[in-house]
């Protein structure tokens, strides 16, 4: 999104996205070409979204002429190249920060009159394959109507395109613009609105382009063992069989009651609730627990879900009404206990899969405080025998935390944004990992011809999902790889075999333009790192820890890309004017989740404003200016549970009073008054 001060003398004439999908790669490049008409200076704002996991790995601008390109640096070297630059007074801050499932990456420039300006990011990620598809989103917000507007995305699968959908995302305004072409193993899909048809209106000055582009596809598998892909030394593996019967479930709903789940929060997780106990299938096993300060179970042990046993559960959740505090420690142990002891009875099916699935909105406040602690009882507790799938619901609760507790236990963890789609989005999750058809997936491959093989060992494989695994291989030496894949099903145990010649990309790949050569590459890069960083996550000790961030940072800078442990250094040919794009925090407790603070060049340094990593020294950035008001000395008010309920100690009467609120987020509400104090 491009924002200005004086919005009819800033023309924006061309506005382009460029998105190139090889393999499942996608490269994407979005650039904003725009003139300052007016006689004076204006700041102009480059605001863009990025979805979270993508590597950003290029950002020029060009100011008349003069280029500003970029370098990757190890955090602290390039925080302390930019402070020095700051010194002087020619710095300029670029300021990533999160908004629901995208990043924003945004920058600020003062623009003199005349000059024109031309941005441009790049960035890359994997698309992961979820419900029997791949999903491509691009936000596409330019902010003002452009002369020349163009989303242009081409998509390049060897193993041939199943189908290729483009949902009319950005509303029916646009119904019709869109073209599809699509062949083979290739698409070519275009958006390219006129001025005319980005208006809002005929007479409108603003446009309608606002939101996500969004693509969607698959391919087609001929082998039930996968597809091996390989090019440049490096292999890719894919690997989704369809056409398998499910796999029983033994699962656990472990549900967050307490205070601050009052409101639509509870009442999309019930609707949610009833809607996935509907889809049980008849050889699932589950059971209920609600929590608060206090732990419940619907059932003791895991029942059958038998139509009468569903129907009791639904019941059940209706008469939920949230109130106290939370105890995630018990109820996560009550939860593994059930399951442990259902194992030991011989209660659960061999080759069935047991979950527990865990909803919460906060951090604990009873019981087990401690993350570390609770994290280590789930590990403990849980043994490797179970998955523990987490959803975080809003911004209050410490996502981190639930993916951590969550890849330490064989699962995973999404955040659920608290609002009208909370129980669209629970359901969704939920069809994610409803339908297992394979476990103990084992990936092998000829270890004297391959090597740097990411995670190779499987515990479940979802049904419409992918598993993907890739390494370095010895095309010099070698004429074809083998795979073979090892997996439990429902009824017997597989044994799947691939063969490929290695060079049977080279040719398709070399005549089309279009394709990434170094898609096997990135893509190799991309589950490394992203691996790492969740092995470091739950690694035990600090030396390995260290180890570890050692080999992403190194990564990192071999691929240019930007990571928790590097940054990205913008700069002029001189090197005398720098810019800085740091790693953004996740928003746990602003009340604003997304918003982007931005760092100008000629901004006065009030400290309001100001990222984490410009802050020399450790004082937390207040955003509300310092107010000294008379001691109040009666009267005590604390935060419980984050959102929507505070608590106020009355000391004459010895009581707490608790204020549950139904209100927006960044509402100010005038709650208390007292006339002594004003």
């Amino acid at each position: 999104q491009l924002q200005v001060e004086d919005d009819d003398k800033i023309g924006l004439y061309s506005y382009k996205v460029q998105s190139t999908i090889t393999s499942r790669l996608a490269n994407t490049m979005i650039q904003a070409k725009m003139v300052n008409n007016a006689k004076r200076s204006q700041h102009i704002v480059f605001d863009v979204q990025v979805p979270k996991g993508a590597f950003i790995d290029n950002f020029t601008m060009d100011v008349n002429g003069i280029t500003f390109t970029s370098k990757i640096r190890e955090k602290s070297e390039a925080r302390k190249m930019y402070s020095q630059a700051k010194a002087k007074g020619k710095a300029a801050g670029i300021v990533r920060s999160n908004a629901l499932d995208m990043e924003n990456f945004k920058t600020e420039v003062n623009v003199p009159p005349g000059t024109r300006i031309q941005f441009e990011l790049h960035y890359h990620e994997m698309i992961r394959r979820k419900l029997s598809s791949y999903e491509h989103i691009i936000s596409v917000k330019p902010g003002r109507l452009a002369k020349h507007m163009e989303v242009d995305v081409r998509i390049i699968e060897p193993q041939g395109l199943r189908y290729v959908h483009v949902p009319n995302s950005l509303g029916d305004h646009f119904d019709g613009i869109t073209t599809i072409s699509k062949g083979e193993k290739k698409a070519h899909i275009s958006f390219k609105p006129t001025m005319a048809q980005q208006r809002k209106c005929p007479t409108c000055s603003s446009t309608a382009v606002d939101g996500n582009f969004v693509v969607q596809y698959d391919v087609n598998r001929e082998t039930t063992g996968g597809e091996l892909e390989i090019f440049n030394g490096y292999f890719i593996h894919f690997f989704a069989p369809e056409n398998l019967d499910p796999l029983p479930k033994n699962i656990l709903f472990v549900i967050d009651v307490s205070g601050s789940m009052w409101g639509l929060k509870m009442k999309q997780t019930i609707e949610a609730m009833k809607a996935i106990l509907s889809e049980l299938r008849a050889a699932d096993q589950f059971s209920l627990i609600d929590f608060n300060h206090n732990v419940r179970c619907w059932r003791d042990n895991l029942v059958s879900a038998t139509p009468a046993q569903v129907e009791d559960a639904k019941k059940y959740i209706q008469t939920i009404h949230p109130n106290g505090g939370t105890n995630i420690n018990e109820a996560l142990l009550r939860a593994t206990f059930i399951l442990n002891e259902a194992q030991n009875l011989g209660m659960l099916d061999p080759n069935s899969v047991s979950m527990i699935v865990l909803v919460s909105d906060g951090d604990p406040t009873v019981g087990e405080l401690k993350l570390t602690t609770i994290q280590k009882n789930m590990k403990q507790s849980i043994k490797d025998e179970f998955s523990l799938f987490c959803l975080g619901i809003g911004f209050d609760v410490d996502y981190d935390f639930l993916q951590r507790i969550a890849t330490d236990n064989r699962g995973m963890a999404q955040r659920i944004f608290g609002n009208q789609e909370t129980s669209a989005q629970m359901k969704n999750f939920y069809n994610q990992v409803s339908t297992p058809l394979l476990k103990k997936i084992q990936f092998n491959y000829p270890q004297e011809s391959v090597s740097d093989v990411t995670q190779s060992s499987f515990h479940n494989y979802f049904g419409g999902s992918e598993i993907v695994v890739a390494g370095k291989v010895d095309t010099e030496n070698l004429q074809h790889l083998e795979s073979i894949v090892t997996a439990t099903a429902a009824n017997a145990e597989l044994v799947m075999e691939t063969l490929r010649d290695v060079e049977e990309l080279d040719g398709f790949m070399k005549k089309d333009k279009y394709a990434d050569p170094e898609f096997t590459k990135k893509l190799w890069a991309y589950l490394t790192v992203n691996q790492m960083l969740a092995e470091r996550n739950t690694a035990p000790t600090a030396a390995l820890k260290r180890n570890i961030t050692k080999t992403i940072l190194q990564m990192s800078l071999d691929h240019h890309i930007v990571t928790p442990f590097t940054a990205m250094l913008i700069e002029n040919a001189e090197k005398d004017e720098i810019m800085l794009a740091d790693q953004p925090k996740d928003p746990r407790r602003g009340c604003c989740p997304g918003q982007c603070l931005r760092l100008t060049p000629n901004a006065p340094n009030n400290n309001k404003g100001i990222p984490a990593w410009a802050n020399v020294t450790a004082v937390p950035v207040s955003f509300m200016p310092e107010q000294r008001s008379p001691p109040v000395s009666s009267l005590s008010i604390n935060r419980v549970d984050n959102d929507p309920h505070f608590i106020i100690y009355l000391p004459k009467s010895q009581r707490n009073i608790c204020f549950n609120i139904n209100s927006e987020p960044g509402k100010i509400l005038n709650l208390v008054s007292d006339p002594g104090t004003g």
